[in-house]
């Protein structure tokens, strides 16, 4: 079993700009097939952005996103693990905040993302959780 964030993350994220308009980020994540992209300027994190945020943030509200950006949907006040702490910790941090992925940060820089899903498949491989997200992506 994993015993560092490092050992289970997803290396080199999608990182987007702010100012990134939402149907620019949306179409992204289709094509890779994710649902979050982190949030930066430079080298440093500002946010993440969930497929859920742009439908609940933007989409609830309005049908027309022109104009809306990233800036807009993305969570900024976030909890981020370490690459070299314990799986343990990530696990109790997503618990705590109620959260389903935790940026992965080295000195303010995103290094990486940590799922629900991929501590499934690490942790309880046989579980529902595990076998679904170890599954191939529908297309």
């Amino acid at each position: 079993m994993a015993q560092q964030v490092r050992d289970i993350m997803t290396s080199v994220p999608l990182t987007v700009d702010p100012e990134t308009p939402v149907e620019v980020v949306a179409r992204q994540m289709r094509e890779e097939d994710i649902g979050a992209v982190l949030v930066g300027e430079g080298d440093q994190l500002q946010g993440l952005v969930t497929d859920r945020d742009i439908i609940v943030r933007l989409l609830a509200d309005t049908a027309d996103l022109t104009g809306k950006t990233v800036r807009d949907a993305c969570s900024s006040e976030m909890v981020t693990v370490s690459p070299d702490d314990e799986v343990g910790q990530a696990v109790r941090l997503m618990r705590e905040g109620a959260v389903r992925r935790l940026p992965v940060v080295d000195n303010g820089r995103p290094v990486g993302i940590i799922s629900l899903g991929d501590l499934a498949v690490e942790r309880d491989p046989d579980s529902a959780l595990g076998n679904i997200s170890a599954a191939d992506p529908n297309q």
